[in-house]
């Protein structure tokens, strides 16, 4: 057997099939759900996997799954990796324009999706004529030509394995999110992605040192710890938590959409012991939730909270700590180019910044040459040993990001950051979003930090505004809290001014009614930016 997901899955089947491995809520508030052991997850895989197959969809090719989350996304996605499919996430945001643009980088040949997209479903098709199959979850083939009902499909395949040998050469596709950019598909080896993303089969301890240590660690382990990764699978993050809780034979739990209350229902009857989510734009509804209509909820069960993708910011981390306290807050730093790099310390925050404590194969490095910075010196983080293949159909962009140095293979991303005596990172921000104002850096994500804290203060987002004198200007992006008083710029400033140098002190102040992020509550800088040129035009 070799570090392949499929062959380390089925694996912890066999030893734990009994156990309950996935349990979903449809609707939250309906008390529609599913429940389903590590055997019956096999065999509904194993289904699908044979269904593609049987329709002539060959190892290699790329299948797009276009899905809430829900029991058939993690059924696919096992299908793919049983079938030596490669699997590829698809924004369910995206309109008809960039799902044509997806479908085709991504050289799609199957899609699965959801009823509700059927029409932006039908509207791309047209325009991605390498896509030969499709499977529709919900209404009945929901009127795109040729599209299979997802059920009927299932039952057609056979439930048992027999499937040709695998490896860990198989690939695995994660689109990132377009924030800098048109998307790109990250294509990873599995064998690299079970170490860089999914901790070896113990992210917070030894990996395994073979494929089959992985199973006999789940037989020898017990039961208790429950996964509840609640941003959209789609979101590669949320797929890698479901497949760590796979790869302990624990219980994982999903909810089709994030709901705050419907959530804290969940941690409480399901006894939920580690949530996953993305910054202050999931904890603070949370939050809100708990100290209001969900006073009293159960979360004792409640060991750990993680963040990828966004900071939870110093003061929403101790609100949630004083209603929360035996829950660890973790904010933890990777990318869908690295998997995991680390996690920030204690001491993180609007004074001392975004400090990461990165693992052994994480670094900062000049950018040009690729050589270490000194102590102080800005670079950009960069990962060596297990490390994707590169962009799919970009090799320029591949050329770009990933190099071979002392006989390694790294990638190199674009958060910029500094490194201090002892090895801990602090992380400036995406280079990209880089303000450049009268000569000085300022990094977006610090002075977000910094107005989070204001009491006023619900959400924020930062962008450079074009300015006759400076090049741009810091510009602040605020949503307040409900019932407020309205600050004025000079309230802001005054506030930023006792944790940020002058030059990072924001210089105009728009207030919105709220912050516009993705479903999995990432930032989206190209509408701040929008927001704040347009509110400074005369």
């Amino acid at each position: 057997m070799e570090y392949n997901l499929a062959d380390l899955f089925e694996s912890v089947v066999d030893v734990a099939g009994d156990r309950e491995a996935l349990v979903y809520v449809d609707h939250p508030g309906t008390g529609a759900e599913r429940r389903l052991t590590y055997a019956e997850l096999d065999a509904a895989a194993n289904r699908i996997a044979h269904h593609l197959i049987d329709s002539g969809i060959r190892p290699g090719e790329h299948l797009g799954l276009h899905l809430y989350n829900g029991v058939e996304y993690l059924q696919t996605v096992l299908a793919c990796l049983k079938a030596r499919v490669v699997p590829v996430n698809v924004n369910y945001r995206y309109v008809e324009d960039e799902l044509v643009y997806l479908y085709r980088d991504a050289d799609l040949v199957a899609l699965v999706f959801d009823a509700e997209f059927a029409d932006r479903v039908a509207g791309a098709l047209p325009r991605a004529p390498g896509l030969r199959h499709l499977l529709c979850v919900g209404a009945e083939a929901a009127g795109v030509p040729g599209a299979v009902p997802f059920t009927r499909a299932e039952a057609a395949g056979s439930p048992r394995r027999g499937f040709p040998a695998r490896s860990g050469d198989d690939q695995f596709v994660i689109y990132t999110g377009g924030t800098t950019g048109m998307p790109k598909g990250v294509m990873w080896r599995q064998e690299d992605l079970f170490f860089a993303g999914l901790g070896g089969g113990a992210p917070t301890g030894e990996p395994v040192k073979s494929p089959e240590e992985l199973a006999e660690r789940v037989a020898a382990g017990g039961t208790g710890i429950t996964f509840f990764p609640t941003p959209p699978l789609m979101h590669g993050t949320s797929t890698l938590t479901a497949f760590i809780g796979f790869n302990f034979g624990q219980r994982v739990v999903l909810h089709r959409k994030f709901v705050p209350e419907e959530v804290l229902r969940t941690i409480e009857r399901e006894k939920v012991t580690s949530v996953s989510l993305v910054g202050d734009a999931m904890l603070r509804p949370l939050i809100d939730a708990l100290g209001g209509p969900l006073k009293g909820t159960d979360c004792s069960a409640l060991f750990s909270v993680s963040s990828s993708g966004a900071i939870m910011s110093e003061t929403v981390r101790r609100q949630f700590r004083e209603l929360v306290p035996n829950a660890m807050l973790l904010n933890n730093f990777g990318s869908s180019e690295s998997g995991f790099n680390g996690t920030a310390t204690d001491d993180s925050g609007p004074e001392r910044g975004f400090r990461i404590r990165v693992n052994t194969r994480t670094r900062v490095v000049d950018p040009a040459t690729h050589a270490p910075v000194a102590v102080g010196e800005v670079g950009r983080v960069a990962q060596c040993g297990h490390v994707p293949l590169g962009y799919y159909n970009d090799p320029r962009k591949t050329a770009e990001t990933f190099f071979e140095q002392d006989g390694q293979r790294w990638v190199l991303l674009g958060d910029m950051a500094t490194v201090d005596a002892d090895g801990v990172v602090t992380v400036l921000g995406r280079g990209s979003q880089c303000i450049n104002t009268g000569g000085e850096k300022v990094y977006p994500e610090e002075v977000e930090q910094a107005l989070k804290a204001h009491p006023d203060v619900y959400d924020a987002l930062v962008a450079g505004v074009p300015d006759a004198t400076w090049g741009n200007h810091v510009a602040a992006v605020v949503q307040l809290r409900a019932g407020a008083t309205l600050p004025s710029l000079s309230d802001i400033q005054t506030h930023c001014r006792a944790r940020l140098a002058g030059y990072k002190i924001p210089r105009q102040l728009v207030i919105t009614d709220s912050i516009r992020r993705s479903p999995s509550g990432k930032a989206d800088y190209r509408w701040a930016r929008e927001v704040a040129v347009a509110a400074d035009r005369p």
